[in-house]
């Protein structure tokens, strides 16, 4: 079976950054030791937001600049682009909590092998759910996890809620 690992916004803004938090922090040697470890095809979301973003609708609603590409804020934590070195990975931009262009990339690096997705990253109670859901709605036959050690969510009240949410969609948490 073909393993598929997706790393979800580990971005310098999310990390300790301008949304960073301690948890976020945390999670970032067990996620690159996931990413050491992993064999399999990998993929990297980065939020992806432009100087216009106070003038959209997520900026009405969190109003923190974050993630504007080509900032430092938006490049990859350090440690997780030292992991990601020499491996090969697929990035994908998005300028939203999920990336609606990520199924289909699966779809095509699956081809027509049986495959599972597993999920790392920031911010559970955000970005996360939002691609582990819309990968599940994509693939409801496939296995679909999240490794819950290697999540944080903008809270630790947030980030159960937000396993507790996957795994009412029948999404493994390990």
């Amino acid at each position: 079976m073909k393993k598929i690992l997706v790393v979800v916004d580990m971005q310098k803004d999310f990390v300790d950054g301008a949304l960073g938090s301690g948890e976020a922090v945390a999670i970032v040697p067990a996620v690159v030791r996931k990413i050491r470890d992993f064999e399999g095809d990998v993929f990297v979301t980065c939020d992806t937001h432009f100087e216009n973003y106070m003038e959209t609708a997520e900026g009405a609603k969190l109003p923190v600049p974050h993630c504007i590409k080509g900032s430092e804020g938006w490049r990859l934590d350090a440690a997780v682009e030292a992991a990601l070195a020499g491996k090969k990975f697929t990035a994908v931009e998005k300028n939203t909590f999920g990336s609606v262009e990520l199924p289909g990339l699966i779809r095509e690096a699956a081809g027509e092998e049986e495959f599972s997705v597993e999920l790392v990253g920031l911010c559970t109670d955000i970005c996360v759910v939002s691609n582990a859901l819309l990968v599940k709605a994509n693939f409801p036959e496939a296995p679909v996890s999240v490794d819950a050690a290697c999540c944080a969510g903008v809270t630790p009240a947030g980030h159960e809620a937000a396993l507790a949410t996957m795994r009412s969609c029948q999404i493994d948490i390990v």
